[in-house]
């Protein structure tokens, strides 16, 4: 039996929005999809609501009658500052504000790696480890999870903010066989962040079990997160194609990769995601 009447799904069109229109779908009666982007035909279940992030009054429309949200709609990887400002900055108050006055209790949200970016691989992390941004992709991740701090302390709204890693099919670099998320380890972490009895506001790395890994997540036993795959089957594949890097190149020296090498967006060619 679904735990939920309707869950909405924010950056559905995106690369992780697509994996978890499936995957959540068994614990809801509706899943109720909204992206600026094609999102393609809605299955049996599925309500399509076009929305850009940054109309707030858009934005009250698609949140209005869910009971949870999985809020992955956003920059999505570093962008001039005027797109992270509406989309993800703007657009992740809207989402709040939006839940507040519609009454919404528990929000997942898809912050990154990028909001600690800067940390140095040997020095290690766990969830209290505080905000070193590499990016202003990695700034807008760090003002959401402390937006979700402060609805949480003032209107007791519940906040996952799910530090992903690197969330592809399989790793295809070095630094993914620490940093790796397996698409079924995905949607098992934000399932169990929807389903967990209390959450409050927790801060969880989205990483499976690898051998080799930047963060701890010791300290979120609470969530029932069990990662099941370990990006060490593909460590032949991966050495055998992806020379050893130089670890005084910030791209090897941060956790945050390549990102912390990156100039300033608006002066640099924009990344594609």
């Amino acid at each position: 039996m679904p735990r939920f009447n309707r869950i909405l799904i924010t950056g559905a069109a995106g690369n992780l929005g697509k994996i978890l229109r499936e995957g959540l779908a068994p614990l809801a009666t509706t899943i109720r999809l909204t992206d600026r982007g094609n999102m393609g035909e809605a299955a049996g279940q599925e309500e399509i609501m076009p929305c850009e992030l940054g109309d707030f009054d858009a934005v009250m429309k698609v949140v209005e009658g869910c009971d949870a949200i999985v809020h992955f709609g956003a920059a999505p990887v570093e962008r001039p500052w005027a797109e992270v400002l509406e989309s993800s900055i703007v657009g992740g108050y809207n989402i709040y504000e939006a839940a507040r006055q519609h009454g919404v209790k528990r929000i997942i949200y898809a912050s990154s790696i990028h909001s600690v970016g800067y940390e140095r691989r040997e020095n290690g992390a766990d969830t209290d480890t505080a905000h070193n941004p590499d990016t202003l992709y990695g700034v807008s991740k760090c003002f959401v999870e402390d937006l979700a701090k402060l609805y949480f302390n003032k209107w007791g709204i519940e906040s996952a903010c799910l530090r992903i890693n690197s969330c592809f099919p399989k790793p295809v670099d070095r630094r993914h066989m620490a940093t790796w998320l397996s698409f079924d380890d995905l949607i098992h972490l934000v399932e169990r962040c929807l389903v967990s009895e209390r959450i409050a506001h927790t801060v969880v790395y989205g990483i499976s079990d690898n051998q080799e890994s930047f963060f701890s997540n010791q300290k979120v036993a609470h969530l029932g997160y069990r990662p099941k795959d370990n990006a060490e089957v593909y460590r032949e594949e991966v050495e055998a194609k992806v020379p050893s890097g130089d670890p005084f190149d910030p791209a090897v020296e941060y956790v945050g990769g390549f990102l912390c090498a990156y100039g300033h967006p608006d002066e640099e060619e924009r990344l594609e995601s």
